[in-house]
């Protein structure tokens, strides 16, 4: 009897350390089968929002998005327009949001206002800002006449312009229309030479060269749109950022070398999005995203933010109290770079 229960005691250990091995393995086996999901939850989606509407102003990241330059660099990247409720702005200030594209501009605004930023890819390499003349006159000449401009935070080259030239335009705010100067309730109007300049000529309106001024053609030639991230949210993406902008990077080169392509992929981002517009439009806008995309100095394709430029704005912007501190080019750079 005693040998008898010994053999099944013996076999009840045994048993029990095959299923104990058994467990073993089944986790192991799980653990691998998980280890996809694993990875795919520690690489959170990038979210991007450019500043504005679907548009060509914005070519070069739907590019990276629909050619796959950002899968290429291992990162899933959410192309999120902003809304009538919520800005990219605050969206930014709010940490609910990556990245954005902002004017030099306002990336020193809101640096000054207690929200350090850091540029991780600039892509314009010249102003866009024009004073548009509606009764043929020259825009220098049209002192404390009414001039038309943004609700929205992007005219601020064109209020130090007026105040340090003695102009002392009256501004008159307008959301995106053009209706206050197409029916001559003002005099002149703020436009990006990429946007709202060319649908005025598409309303039929004939300009010269005398009725435009130009800021990249004086001294306000200061850079506009680049890539921002606060920098907290940098320091905790280091990765993911430096791949957002190297992807961004080639989809506008990309779209540089073909243009018409590039033209499909912008016209089907608007549609998704329903913008009113036009591709005759969104070609001249890409055209000239393209243009100002090139430093005059070099004749390239730079990308990148220029302290000289850095300096120039911020000087404007203190002299005219726009700022309350001067912001330098140091603080908007990776400084490990």
């Amino acid at each position: 009897m005693f040998f008898l229960h010994y053999l099944c005691t013996l076999k009840i250990i045994n048993h029990a350390k095959r299923m104990k091995r058994n467990r073993k393995l089944i986790l192991v086996i799980a653990v691998l089968l998980m280890l996809p999901t694993l990875a795919s939850w520690s690489q959170k989606r990038f979210v991007f929002t450019p500043q504005w509407k679907a548009q060509a102003q914005f070519a070069g990241y739907y590019v990276a998005q629909e050619k796959g330059f950002y899968k290429e660099e291992g990162i899933d990247v959410d192309i999120v327009h902003p809304s009538a409720t919520q800005s990219a702005l605050s969206r930014v200030e709010d940490d609910d949001i990556d990245a954005t594209t902002l004017q030099l501009c306002q990336a020193l605004k809101i640096v000054d206002s207690g929200v350090p930023l850091i540029n991780i890819l600039q892509t314009s390499m010249n102003n866009a800002l024009v004073i548009v003349s509606r009764r043929g006159k020259n825009p220098l000449e049209q002192k404390g006449e009414r001039v038309g401009i943004w609700k929205a935070d992007f005219g601020e080259m064109a209020m130090c312009m007026s105040q340090k030239e003695g102009l002392g335009y009256e501004w008159v705010y307008y959301a995106s229309e053009m209706n206050l100067f197409i029916r001559g309730a003002i005099d002149a109007i703020v436009a990006m030479s990429y946007n709202e300049y060319y649908q005025l000529l598409q309303t039929g309106i004939q300009l010269k060269d005398e009725n435009v001024y130009r800021f990249c053609d004086h001294e306000y030639n200061v850079q506009e749109d680049g890539v921002y991230m606060r920098r907290d949210v940098y320091e905790r993406n280091k990765e993911q950022a430096d791949k957002f902008a190297r992807a961004s990077q080639k989809g506008w080169e990309w779209a540089a070398e073909h243009p018409e392509e590039t033209l499909d992929i912008v016209m089907k981002y608007v549609k998704l999005n329903h913008v009113a517009t036009n591709r005759t439009l969104q070609k001249l806008m890409l055209d000239e995203v393209l243009r100002l995309q090139t430093d005059r100095e070099t004749g390239k394709r730079e990308f990148r933010l220029r302290p000289d430029m850095v300096k120039l704005a911020s000087s404007l912007l203190l002299e005219n109290r726009v700022l309350k501190h001067e912001v330098t080019y140091t603080s908007l750079v990776n400084s490990e770079k």
